[in-house]
């Protein structure tokens, strides 16, 4: 069986010995490594690739070794269970749905939940669950609650926010804390509003992009994950940088949930870890 050793905590003398002697005391063959140290910081991060069958006493074992404040998380080959939040926007949606159809995500999307029926027809054509949680009539915290017990109901590892044009209340970020994963332009945070593409089309931009974060309540400034950029030119319109830029927006938006999926992020304070 193949596993993924996730390690993090306060950095030391000797903690890649201590990591590799283990797995070699309980027969567990290395594959492949990443380390990372966080000098300013003081913070080490590990991912290990693994074969054999590791067992509760390695974990614990490795745990006693390692510094008070170590993080370790042992995961299995199974794929990550995701639920995706939309409103009305299919780019996003679609590129993982399609993705994940071609097995090209490790991910399993269990659900999408939206507050508009639009995207109902692209979910089904995938067979995917689909909820319309309508906010009309209700306070941000009410709708929040009740998209948070639907979520809930899922137990997702991850939830992604294909294009989900609701502001989060801190009570659902508290809730799915380090769990949300948000895609937005990388104007930000210079055109702020409607149309950003507008925006910047009448301020002669000649690069737009995309970034995905993790959510925290500070909005989109959450620890970036992604980002992708491409020029563009005078001759492009308004229109065709929203065409281009929605093309960017799938594509870090999958490779967000990619990473997250195959377990290569750390958060590291207000930004990220990522390893490739």
């Amino acid at each position: 069986m193949s596993f993924i050793l996730t390690t993090q905590c306060s950095d030391d003398i000797g903690l890649i010995a201590k990591i590799t002697s283990l797995c070699h005391e309980h027969h567990l063959n290395i594959v492949r490594n990443n380390e990372f140290v966080d000098r300013e910081g003081k913070r080490f991060f590990m991912r290990t690739e693994l074969t054999g069958t590791p067992t509760e006493q390695f974990i614990s074992q490795l745990q006693a070794n390692l510094p008070d404040d170590a993080l370790v998380k042992l995961h299995s080959p199974t794929k990550v269970k995701v639920v995706l939040l939309a409103t009305k926007e299919a780019h996003c949606l679609g590129g993982v749905l399609l993705k994940q159809f071609e097995n090209a995500l490790n991910i399993e999307v269990q659900a999408v939940i939206a507050n508009y029926p639009t995207l109902e027809p692209l979910a089904n054509a995938f067979d995917i669950p689909f909820h319309c949680l309508s906010h009309e009539d209700l306070s941000r915290s009410e709708h929040d609650k009740k998209v948070g017990d639907l979520i809930e109901s899922y137990n997702p590892d991850l939830v992604g926010l294909a294009k989900y044009m609701r502001i989060l209340s801190p009570e659902f970020v508290a809730r799915f804390e380090d769990k949300i994963i948000n895609i937005h332009h990388s104007f930000l945070p210079a055109f702020i509003g409607a149309k950003p593409y507008h925006q910047a089309f009448e301020r002669g931009v000649k690069i737009i992009g995309a970034t995905a974060h993790f959510v925290n309540n500070e909005l989109d400034e959450g620890p970036i994950i992604v980002q992708d950029v491409t020029q563009v030119t005078h001759a492009d319109t308004a229109d065709a940088m929203a065409k281009i830029g929605r093309d960017i927006e799938k594509t870090v938006f999958c490779k967000a949930l990619q990473l997250a999926s195959e377990h290569k992020l750390f958060i590291n304070g207000n930004k990220t870890v990522v390893f490739k």
